[in-house]
């Protein structure tokens, strides 16, 4: 039963996440950049978690959905941040 609740756990990690949005359009270059990679960090930090939970063998189903929702999660937020980002770099330097 530790194990379920330890990928609750994830799970309700990545929620929390995708709740505490961020206001990209007021932020700097240099703070979306920053943005950008504690994201990809997030990402890459809850995917080896997971994966350390498959390799036991705990809960296919609740892994895989930990795993879907992770990636949707973060990819959505970096696409946010990518469009944002090159906007401002377009703005500041190209103009």
């Amino acid at each position: 039963m530790e194990e379920i609740d330890e990928i609750k756990e994830v799970i309700n990690k990545i929620n929390m996440r995708n709740s505490g949005s961020k206001d990209y359009q007021k932020m700097k270059i240099e703070e979306l950049s920053a943005n950008m990679r504690e994201v990809m960090k997030f990402q890459q930090d809850i995917i080896q978690r997971i994966e350390d939970f498959e390799v036991k063998g705990l809960q296919h189903d609740l892994t895989n959905y930990a795993k879907t929702i992770c990636k949707n999660t973060t990819e959505r937020e970096i696409l946010k941040i990518q469009d944002v980002y090159l906007k401002k770099i377009e703005t500041e330097y190209l103009k």
